[in-house]
């Protein structure tokens, strides 16, 4: 897992090749990133399908839950084939404008 710091987000990318085994060291070390708006990059993997997405769902619920962001970024997967609580963009550029819509509806009290 490789991490790096943006103004207004941590980027994550996973250096394995098993989407779960990535899914479970991001629920692991958690407690290191929880107060973080967080960027999944994922675009290493082009063949991906929802279902292995899903791996994400509950460290997503979790982060989102705890009031921050907690945005995916791959291409392969449409929005409407997974659950509205998992956030899936095709960018960094969308992810990071995500993350910015994300603070002032927090900001506002929604």
């Amino acid at each position: 897992m490789k991490t790096s710091r943006k103004k207004t987000f941590l980027l994550i990318e996973n250096e394995g090749d098993s989407l779960t085994n990535f899914a479970s060291e991001l629920t692991k070390h958690h407690s290191d990133f929880q107060n973080d708006n967080i960027v999944v990059n994922l675009m290493t993997f082009s063949n991906i399908k929802s279902d292995q997405l899903l791996a994400l769902l509950e460290i997503s619920t979790t982060h989102r839950n705890e009031n921050k962001s907690f945005v995916i970024v791959n291409d392969a997967v449409g929005i409407d084939e997974l659950p509205e609580e998992l956030v899936v963009v095709p960018t960094i550029q969308e992810a990071e404008d995500m993350i910015q819509m994300d603070e002032i509806q927090r900001d506002l009290g929604f």
